[in-house]
């Protein structure tokens, strides 16, 4: 009955994105569990493989504040009327067919809730990592509240083991309250034989601030949606997002910010790199509703193509019902710039190191917004990696 109502809720758009033949709203929950614990004593954090918390750890003042950092299994076993009364707000089961498959079929993920006045210095860090053993499919959810007042950085990472044919489906949800702060990053790393969707979203309320900082170095093909719902008055998001493609991989994205309160802002910041013959394609959203006086809309989207193969698009989009405001926005797709690489090999360096040094300028906002030193460096090994196929 559940499946049947499913099959009448639309399929999600991405524009220039044929996603149709990865059967993405076929997917089967993976049983898998993972066979040993991966405790590290300096990882304030958790860590999830298939379904299995193989690290959960925080500091004694973290917990005696209320801070709850588990698996959405152990939440809902713990916490039942708390998980509850989160899922589903911020993406709600009948937004796509997609969102309502995964509302119905989560088996892993995560929940972490922070009550209001507490301020988070250290890092919080999660991994979930997908078991790709040919025995169903990572289908996550995660839940993220920030209290009233209340600041964190988050970084998380989205991980594959094994080399088996497989899907995943990963939600995440966040609120954030009254003068929160969160930082939101993401090393997406889903390897080659994963087709994937990923639906990320917030609320925003009055003088609250979500970042996201996103980075989309997946080797199969995956849709993702990031979003933010600036709601309250004086709220604010931005949203940077890099993304690198390679082979015949594609990758599509929809990066949405929408102003409903007034004096709210909302920023997309993205860069997109294409190898061989793979595509990638940016739709930017800025939406300011009526009533959000005094809001700020901006959004930049740039592709830098390394093949005359590939594909890249970058679409902005503006819908403003609103006069008192401001917004613009910017796209581009192009080649290397030749007269970056002539100065840098006029001062000695060989042709593919200055390629390397004008990508890695090219993505450098969204880099140097990483919240930790280890993962700005796994990201420039991450280049190295696809950069491995410039050639191929």
């Amino acid at each position: 009955m559940i499946k049947q109502a499913n099959e009448n809720l639309p399929m999600p758009v991405f524009e220039k994105v044929r996603y149709g033949p990865w059967q993405l709203e076929k997917m089967q929950p993976s049983q898998s569990i993972a066979a040993s614990e991966d405790f590290q004593e300096d990882f304030l954090g958790l860590k999830v493989t298939g379904s299995t918390t193989t690290h959960q750890q925080l500091s004694p003042d973290l917990v005696a504040a209320g801070v709850l950092l588990m698996n959405i299994k152990q939440a809902y076993q713990e916490y039942p009327e708390l998980v509850k009364n989160m899922v589903g707000t911020v993406i709600g089961r009948q937004s796509d067919r997609l969102a309502a498959n995964n509302y119905d079929q989560f088996n892993t993920g995560f929940f972490l809730y922070i009550p209001a006045n507490v301020q988070i210095e250290p890092v919080v860090q999660v991994v979930l990592n997908q078991i790709a053993d040919g025995q169903g499919d990572l289908i996550a959810r995660i839940l993220v509240y920030v209290g009233e007042n209340s600041q964190v950085k988050l970084l998380q990472r989205l991980q594959t083991l094994g080399n088996q044919a497989s899907k995943a489906s990963v939600v995440v949800e966040v609120l954030a309250q009254r003068g929160s702060r969160l930082t939101y990053a993401n090393i997406d790393d889903f390897g080659p034989h994963t087709s994937a969707y990923i639906n990320r979203q917030a609320d925003v309320l009055a003088n609250a601030q979500v970042d996201w900082v996103n980075a989309s170095f997946n080797d199969g093909n995956t849709i993702t949606r990031l979003a933010s719902h600036v709601d309250g008055e004086g709220s604010i998001s931005h949203a940077k997002v890099a993304a690198f493609t390679n082979r015949k991989q594609v990758q599509g994205f929809i990066t949405e910010i929408q102003n409903s309160g007034r004096h709210s802002l909302g920023h997309i910041f993205q860069r997109g790199v294409i190898l061989n013959s793979s595509a990638l394609v940016f739709n930017g959203v800025g939406r300011i509703i009526k009533g959000a006086k005094g809001s700020d809309a901006q959004q930049e989207s740039r592709v830098l193509m390394l093949s005359r193969r590939g594909r890249g698009e970058a679409n902005p989009l503006l819908l403003i019902d609103e006069n008192d405001v401001t917004a613009g926005h910017a796209a581009s797709v192009g080649r290397v710039d030749e007269q970056q690489l002539y100065y840098l090999m006029s001062r000695g360096l060989p042709e593919k190191v200055a390629r390397k040094l004008v990508i890695r300028g090219f993505i450098g906002e969204v880099l140097s917004q990483m919240p930790t030193n280890q993962a700005q460096q796994d990201l420039i090994d991450a280049i190295e990696r696809k950069l491995q196929y410039e050639r191929a």
